[in-house]
């Protein structure tokens, strides 16, 4: 359906018009994309004006407006970063406020940025905490931003070294079985943590900072009785934590040092199912110097179909929360008729 005469219009002027090619892409294929978002309403662009007609207006307005922020900041647009503007804008959030924020420059030269508003405050949340915990389903940069603000850290001075740790649950007892020393065991558990390290420096200077220990990659159980000083400590894939592992960890934190504890508690594989993620919001809720972040499905940053997937498995979820619950009514109402 195409706009109408008296649909509302808004009307943006781009400052200059060498940004006009960035804002609209190779063949307009960005403007075609905020087109295609918003059937209902027309896009006409003349010079350097955009106008937008209809009933979307004043939201593609808005879009156009963030995206020429971010082309003055000195941002590349592509197809990922404006369906994710679209996205963000519609739900009333500022992408040039987002994206502007800069985590860490690799030794490429390349910008490290939160991609979502979630994102963003995950960063913000480690930067202004001693202990952050950051919670969400795969694809939402949990490691490797966490990763990419312990580089940061180190860089800056503000820690002495990193230490990268998770549990090689999955292992099990099957370690023994495996070959090499317990390094090499414990590799294959780790090299997630290795490759997101490997993003932020290149190999030569990711070596180096092994080789001399400023950089610990290493399995949780190395870190009992330890107390860790001066140290960005990152636990990954805390899900499959017990209890008593958590607890231990969070134990080890010193002075000078941040943590931080990334997980998803939709994937936990400990066995029994005693995860020392599940529920621990509760348990340390008031704790100053302390905060949890929950990332979702509109943090997810890798291929959109992730998020799609992400966002299935969650309404699958809810289906089978909902259906337990009405068996467990029914169940109790029949009880009741049968006492």
């Amino acid at each position: 359906m195409k706009a109408a005469m008296s649909d509302p219009q808004v009307k943006i002027s781009v400052p200059g018009n060498h940004l006009m090619a960035g804002l609209l892409g190779e063949r307009d294929e960005l403007l075609r994309l905020v087109e295609g978002a918003f059937p209902n309403s027309t896009i006409h662009v003349r010079g350097n004006e955009v106008t937008a007609v209809g009933p979307g207006a004043e939201v593609i307005g808005r879009i156009f407006e963030e995206l020429v922020l971010l082309l003055e900041q000195g941002q590349a647009l592509e197809v990922a970063n404006v369906r994710r503007t679209i996205d963000m804008v519609g739900a009333d959030e500022r992408p040039s406020e987002v994206f502007a924020t800069e985590v860490v420059r690799t030794s490429k030269g390349r910008s490290i940025r939160p991609k979502s508003s979630g994102q963003k405050r995950y960063i913000d949340a480690i930067r202004d905490n001693v202990i952050t915990f950051g919670v969400g389903p795969a694809g939402t940069g949990k490691s490797w931003l966490a990763v990419a603000a312990a580089v940061h850290a180190l860089q800056t001075k503000q820690v002495e070294r990193i230490i990268l740790t998770r549990p090689a649950v999955e292992a099990g007892e099957r370690l023994g079985f495996l070959p090499g020393d317990l390094m090499a065991k414990v590799d294959p558990y780790l090299r997630p943590l290795y490759d997101a390290l490997y993003d932020m420096v290149d190999a030569e200077g990711a070596q180096k900072l092994l080789d001399r220990a400023t950089v610990e990659v290493a399995p949780l159980a190395f870190m009992r009785g330890r107390t860790l000083n001066h140290s960005f400590i990152i636990l990954d894939e805390a899900q499959n934590t017990t209890p008593e592992q958590m607890k231990m960890f969070l134990t080890r934190i010193g002075f000078g040092s941040k943590a931080v504890i990334t997980g998803d508690s939709t994937q936990v594989d400990v066995q029994g199912g005693r995860s020392g993620l599940v529920g621990l919001e509760k348990v340390l809720t008031g704790i100053e110097g302390l905060s949890w972040v929950n990332l979702d499905s509109s943090d997810v940053v890798r291929h959109r179909i992730v998020q799609d997937i992400v966002d299935a498995y969650e309404r699958a979820d809810a289906s089978k929360a909902a259906a337990s619950r009405t068996a467990e009514r029914r169940q109790d109402e029949h009880q009741e008729r049968q006492s």
